[in-house]
């Protein structure tokens, strides 16, 4: 390519597809390595952000970069393919206006011939698959997957049938389902039929006619992994013994004959193995974690426990929580909440909780009762209602559905102190913790909200339209879902924390906040951290720093222990 700058970008990615489509290398090497497809990126209309790095020298240094906030403009996208012998690249003529559509994966189409992408719209509710040839730029449509409120993107490209079909995600009948496309798009084939969702598939087995999911259809806090005939006859068959628990993960090896099995639960650390497949027989061990394992056993604790919580309208969270160990069910405790509950993750899944289980199980041994909810619009595997409940009201639905689990505990649970209600969480967590603190100050006491979005037009494009639509055609969603907006309305102990150096969530979302707790005359407390980014750890004593301001706030304005009723 002859034509790359400062704002036009070949082969690699812009800020947002690579923080939000996960695009870094954004080129691909053609099977018989003759030719290269490639993004382009034509980023003169995306705004400018400035941060300040004011600690490194004796004058601040400003870092900028381009990035789209939502409703503003995205980067014109395009893909080309060009020979390595050299020569000038072939545009593929992909429809719609290239600043307000996304390409967000691109291959080889199973050929050196043509190129396969997938191409959304702006609100990200129609997704087409497209077949551009290589040599002239011209284009197909293969199949266009749509949605009332988002549609997901399928991270690879999967040829079936010697490059006669694609193998493809959907939740076109209510739940996350693998399908068979034909290569012209004239058939459509359902392969997984049932009530229950697909979370990621591990393996493809067309020579015994096996399909490999991880799957878990009857308890959406535990990751199982089943087989399941290409044909679409037949039940879904779990590999591995019945009976077990907790995150169950499999890499499986080219020949889908073996694979890594690992398992582990919320409080218990992995163990691998590795195991033959179709029925994941054990082989033999290849990682006990036994001194880890031994360390974590010997701590004092009360094992995690999960439940399901009625909240009311005939809906039951998931949920867990950590007794003291000590625990007196005469005695009333302090009840902290550990919350995250948009699209981009669940807390309650029963895998190897690490550093935050041990901060969680200290805490508990100080005396609080830990626990957590998943609310609607959390990625479980409960259907497509479930998780696309929440478009349009992110935070709205959320929060209420995380105070009504709260209400609910208090009521199931006589030894939780009522008025002695925490909540705490990071990035979405963060946000969910504001929305507590400032729509719910009655019944949460104490907030450590960190890394948060306080206004949601302060974002990007990419995440926040897809669960939002676009600020002028949702401005009042917009605005009910923003924290900031009910920061008036704070009554209880709340500590903000973010990273100054952080390119996803802006510092700038926190002293917009800090400004309305400031012009309502509210009490809080706050810590910035230079240069630090979203996860808050470079830099000496960080993340010890971080922890020990955490428990102390919690000490001080939440004090654990069991009180007589």
């Amino acid at each position: 390519t002859f034509d790359g700058s400062e704002n036009i970008i070949n082969g690699t990615s812009d800020w947002v597809y690579e923080e939000e489509f996960g695009i870094r290398d954004g080129f691909r090497w053609s099977p018989d390595s003759a030719s290269i497809a490639f993004w382009r990126f034509d980023t003169r209309r995306v705004p400018v952000f400035s941060m300040i790095n004011n600690t490194d020298s004796l004058y601040p240094k400003v870092t900028s970069f381009r990035h789209p906030k939502p409703g503003q403009a995205n980067s014109a996208v395009k893909v080309g393919v060009v020979p390595v012998a050299g020569g000038y690249p072939i545009w593929v003529r992909t429809p719609g206006d290239p600043s307000n559509t996304y390409i967000a994966r691109l291959e080889w189409a199973g050929n050196s011939r043509e190129v396969v992408l997938q191409h959304l719209n702006r609100l990200q509710n129609t997704l087409s698959v497209l077949i551009g040839e290589a040599a002239t730029g011209e284009v197909r449509t293969v199949f266009t997957d749509t949605d009332e409120t988002w549609v997901e993107v399928m991270d690879d490209f999967v040829w079936l049938a010697g490059g006669k079909g694609l193998f493809w995600l959907s939740e076109r009948d209510g739940w996350s389902h693998a399908y068979y496309v034909s290569r012209d798009g004239k058939e459509v084939r359902l392969l997984t039929p049932g009530d229950y969702d697909i979370l990621s598939v591990n393996a493809i087995d067309e020579r015994n006619g096996l399909l490999y999911v991880t799957a878990s259809p009857e308890d959406a806090t535990k990751r199982f992994v089943y087989r399941v005939r290409l044909d679409g006859k037949g039940k879904p068959e779990l590999v591995g013994p019945a009976g077990q628990s907790g995150v169950h993960r499999y890499d499986v090896s080219p020949s889908a004959r073996w694979a890594f099995h690992s398992h582990s639960m919320l409080d218990t650390p992995p163990v691998t193995e590795l195991v033959r497949l179709p029925k994941g027989d054990p082989v033999r061990p290849l990682a006990s974690n036994k001194d880890l394992k031994a360390k974590v056993e010997s701590l004092s604790r009360k094992r995690a426990e999960y439940f399901k919580l009625a909240i009311g309208g005939g809906v039951q969270v998931d949920g867990w929580r950590i007794l003291p160990p000590g625990f007196d069910p005469a005695k009333k405790y302090p009840l902290l909440v550990y919350v995250y509950g948009e699209p981009a993750g669940q807390t309650v899944q029963d895998g190897w909780g690490g550093s935050g289980y041990l901060w969680h199980l200290m805490l508990a041994q100080q005396g609080y009762i830990v626990a957590s909810f998943d609310n609607h619009g959390t990625p479980a595997p409960r259907g497509r209602a479930w998780r696309k409940s929440i478009y349009r009201q992110i935070g709205i639905l959320a929060s209420a559905d995380q105070a009504a689990a709260v209400r609910a505990a208090i009521a199931a649970w006589p030894f939780v102190n009522a008025d002695r209600i925490g909540v705490w969480g990071w990035s979405g967590g963060g946000s969910m913790t504001l929305n507590a603190m400032f729509r719910y100050p009655d019944l949460y006491k104490v907030g450590v909200s960190v890394a948060s979005v306080p206004d949601q037009r302060l974002y990007d494009t990419i995440y926040q339209e897809r669960y939002m639509g676009l600020p002028d055609d949702n401005p009042d969603g917009y605005k009910n879902g923003s924290p900031i907006t009910f920061a008036k309305d704070l009554k209880g102990s709340l500590l903000i924390v973010h990273g100054t150096g952080d390119d996803n969530v802006h510092y700038q979302g926190f002293e917009a906040v800090v400004n309305e707790l400031i012009a309502n005359n509210k009490a809080f407390t706050m810590m910035a951290y230079p240069n630090r980014s979203h996860g808050i750890y470079e830099g000496k004593g960080t993340t010890l720093h971080l922890y020990t301001m955490f428990t102390r706030f919690l000490n001080e304005n939440l004090p654990p222990g069991g009180r007589a009723r």
